[in-house]
């Protein structure tokens, strides 16, 4: 008869575990010091194959008295130690440091930079870090340098995305064992919503009572150029820079009496859940970004005064992913 361990039994154990083996309490402060006690060292599938190998040798040398049997079993445990000694050395009194990390669509890949420093003589050679399941990061750090590993991990939702438990090993020198350690930065990449694919356009503005396209910039003051759409007006087509054989370009202007647009969530149609809103949002966000519109943000509980700029839509972008959730800052 099978027992049915209870859940918080086995997340307590992990806890202690965690703690007590791997000194892990959680999101640890920069700069992470790697301990002598939080380095494990480990043999691998060849280093077993090489202690068996040892073993024979020195079976067959006592049976048969062979002293340059001898001389290679020592020989060969020596260079065992040797191995050891090395890979443990090899992360030993490594320092970590974070980077900053750049904020990302949901689905895309997040880079988490670490930056290793290296305060010894001697080079740290072959480190692989990995994190989240992803394909390990492989470093050599110079003597008395630092070196920045970034690792790639799939955004899968928006909102903060913690960097979790990274793992960093070596079998260097001779591929014989395996030092690893574990560390838990505290490191999070912000995660945009995905834009929606095909959305509509952008929603009226207060312009549209005069007759004004919807989203439109100006049309008093040039203020720039934009790559060309097809609904975009040929009166308002940079025909000077398609004569010189430049790529086909839209003048951008602004009228200051033009009102600012809003995107607002009550204005989305009402079957459209929170998650699907949150994508629309966001394309509506970029798409008033690549028309150069001054624009607005209407959420639920808060509002983002309109304006331009890349300060602006970067704030719009951050309050549609970290909507609803819990740590919002």
């Amino acid at each position: 008869m099978s027992v049915a361990i209870p859940r918080t039994a086995v997340t307590a154990a992990r806890r202690f575990i965690d703690r007590w083996l791997f000194r892990l309490s959680g999101p640890e402060a920069a700069p992470v010091v790697l301990g002598q006690r939080r380095v494990f060292v480990l043999p691998t599938a060849a280093g077993v194959a090489f202690a068996a190998t040892v073993l024979l040798l020195l079976i067959g040398s006592i049976n048969y008295g062979l002293g340059l049997g001898y001389a290679l079993t020592f020989l060969l445990a020596g260079l065992g130690f040797v191995a050891i000694l090395h890979a443990f050395r090899n992360l030993v009194h490594l320092k970590i440091e974070y980077g900053r990390c750049e904020p990302v669509i949901a689905g895309s890949i997040a880079r988490f930079p670490l930056v290793l420093s290296n305060g010894r003589d001697d080079a740290r050679i072959a480190l692989a870090l990995s994190a989240g399941g992803g394909t390990p990061v492989i470093a050599d750090v110079a003597p008395r340098a630092a070196e920045t590993a970034a690792l790639r991990v799939v955004a899968r939702r928006r909102g903060w995305q913690p960097i979790g438990r990274v793992r960093l090993h070596t079998t260097f020198p001779l591929g014989l064992v395996r030092a690893w350690s574990y560390v838990e930065p505290d490191l999070r990449c912000l995660v945009y919503p995905a834009p929606e694919r095909d959305a509509p356009p952008l929603p009226p503005s207060g312009d549209a009572a005069d007759g004004r396209r919807p989203g439109a910039a100006g049309s008093e003051d040039f203020s720039g150029l934009r790559d060309h759409r097809p609904s975009d007006s040929p009166r308002h087509v940079a025909w000077k820079s398609a004569a010189r054989g430049d790529a086909l370009l839209t003048k951008l202007f602004e009228d200051g009496g033009s009102e600012p647009l809003w995107l607002d969530w009550d204005r989305l149609p009402a079957g459209l859940d929170t998650e699907a809103r949150l994508s629309r949002l966001c394309a509506h966000v970029l798409l008033a970004k690549s028309s150069g519109a001054s624009f607005g943000l209407r959420l639920p509980g808060g509002a983002i005064a309109p304006g331009r700029g890349a300060a602006h839509v970067e704030a719009c972008l951050k309050a549609l992913a970290l909507y609803g959730e819990p740590d919002g800052d």
